[in-house]
C-alpha cells in the first residue's frame, strides 16, 4: 500500500506512519521540517497554511491519505481538493469533540454534533475545526471515500500532550501522591499504537464514515493506571487516594491540573470516558493492556531524556507542589498503592 501523511513526525501521525512501515507499506510524509520523520519513509516538505504551500504534492498517486490537523478547517478542504483523484482514500483523524455538547454517556456515532461549523472556515475553535475537516475530507472525497476517525483520550509512547508523561513525571519523584478517586473510576482511552493499527487496518478494508477510536470504558481505570505507573518508574511513591469533593473544593481544575481525571457523574466524565465504540471494537480495533502502554511511554521518555515534547497549541498540564502538598496535609487522600 502507498500512503501519504499528513504531519506524520509527531504523536499519532509518527505512530501510523511506523506502523504502514511495520506493514512494509511505501510511506510518504508531508511535513514542514521542524521535526525528524521516522526512518524509512519519503519525507516531503511544505508549510499547508503558507501560499503555494502544497506544492510539493502536486504530483503522485496514493491509495490512502492519512490528515490529523486540528485548525483551521481550509487546510484540510485545500489538500482534500488537491489530492481528489490522486488517493483512493482519504482519513481524517478526527476527535469527539465534534458532538454537540454535553453529549450523554453512551453516545454513538449518531450523536447530535457542533454546529456553524464549515470546510471553508478559518481557525476557531476545537470542537469546530473538527467537524469542519471532517466536512472538507467528505466534500471532496465523498461519504464513501472518507473515513473520520473521531478520537477520545489518546495516550502512550511520543505524546507531546503532557498528560501520562506527567504523570509519570510526578510519580517518579516519589513521595505521596493526590491521586483522584474514586480509584475504581472507569477511564476510557486508546493507546495510539492501538489507534494506528485500526486505521491501516480500516485503510485495507476500505471503511468509510465515522468511528468513535476509543477502548472501551473501564478497559483501565484510575487505580490501575496509576498502579501501572508506580510499577513502571519503580519510584518511592504513595498514592493517597483523595475523595472528588475535596479536589474540586480545593479548585483543582479536573483534566488540566489532574490529567485524565475527571469526577464521576460530570458531563465531563459522560464526554471524555463514556462513549459507545461497539463500531470501532467490531471493524478490529484491539487494545493492549494499560501496563503495557505505560511501560513504553515510561522507557520512550527515560530514552529521550526524561522531558516529553509539549505542543505549543496545547495548555500545559499538571498540579502545582504547593496545591498539592496543602490538600494532603489538610487531610484529604487514603494510603494505598494496591487495591
Amino acid at each position: 500500500m502507498r500512503l501519504l501523511l499528513l504531519g506524520g513526525t509527531e504523536f499519532a501521525g509518527r505512530a501510523v506512519a511506523e506502523a504502514a512501515l511495520g506493514r512494509g507499506w511505501e510511506v510518504t510524509v508531508f511535513h514542514r521540517g521542524r521535526h525528524a520523520p521516522p526512518t524509512g519513509v519519503r519525507s516531503l516538505h511544505g508549510d499547508r497554511t503558507a501560499p503555494d504551500g502544497l506544492a510539493a504534492l502536486a504530483e503522485g498517486e496514493w491509495d490512502a491519505v492519512v490528515d490529523t490537523w486540528s485548525a483551521a478547517p481550509r487546510a484540510v478542504r485545500d489538500a482534500a481538493r488537491l489530492l481528489r483523484g490522486r488517493a483512493g482514500r482519504y482519513v481524517y483523524v478526527s476527535s469527539c469533540s465534534v458532538y454537540e455538547w454535553p453529549p450523554s454517556a453512551g453516545y454513538g456515532e449518531d450523536a447530535p454534533l457542533v454546529e456553524d461549523a464549515s470546510a471553508d472556515a478559518e481557525q476557531t475553535d476545537y470542537a469546530r475545526d473538527k467537524r469542519g475537516g471532517e466536512l472538507a475530507a467528505v466534500e471532496a472525497f465523498g461519504a464513501d471515500g472518507s473515513l473520520l476517525v473521531r478520537a477520545g483520550l489518546i495516550l502512550g509512547p511520543y505524546e507531546n500532550v503532557g498528560r501520562l508523561p506527567w504523570w509519570l513525571g510526578r510519580i517518579a519523584r516519589g513521595g505521596p501522591v493526590l491521586a483522584p478517586g474514586p480509584r475504581d473510576l472507569p477511564l476510557q482511552y486508546v493507546d495510539v499504537r492501538d489507534l494506528a493499527e485500526w486505521i491501516l487496518g480500516a485503510v485495507e478494508r476500505e471503511l468509510s464514515g465515522p468511528y468513535n477510536l476509543i477502548g472501551p470504558q473501564g478497559h483501565a481505570t484510575m487505580g490501575t493506571l496509576l498502579d501501572a505507573c508506580v510499577r513502571a518508574t519503580g519510584g518511592p511513591a504513595e498514592l493517597r487516594w483523595t475523595d472528588p469533593d475535596v479536589i474540586l473544593e480545593a479548585g483543582i481544575e479536573p483534566w488540566v491540573q489532574l490529567p485524565v481525571w475527571v469526577p464521576p457523574g460530570s458531563d465531563l466524565h459522560d464526554a471524555l470516558h463514556a462513549a459507545d465504540v461497539s463500531r470501532a471494537l467490531a471493524t478490529g480495533l484491539d487494545c493492549r493492556p494499560v501496563a503495557d502502554t505505560v511501560i513504553d511511554t515510561w522507557k520512550w521518555l527515560q530514552d529521550i531524556g526524561g522531558a516529553a515534547p509539549q505542543r505549543p497549541d496545547r495548555t500545559a498540564k499538571g498540579l502545582d507542589p504547593e496545591v498539592e502538598a496543602k490538600v494532603l496535609a489538610s487531610g484529604g487522600g487514603v494510603p494505598g498503592n494496591t487495591p
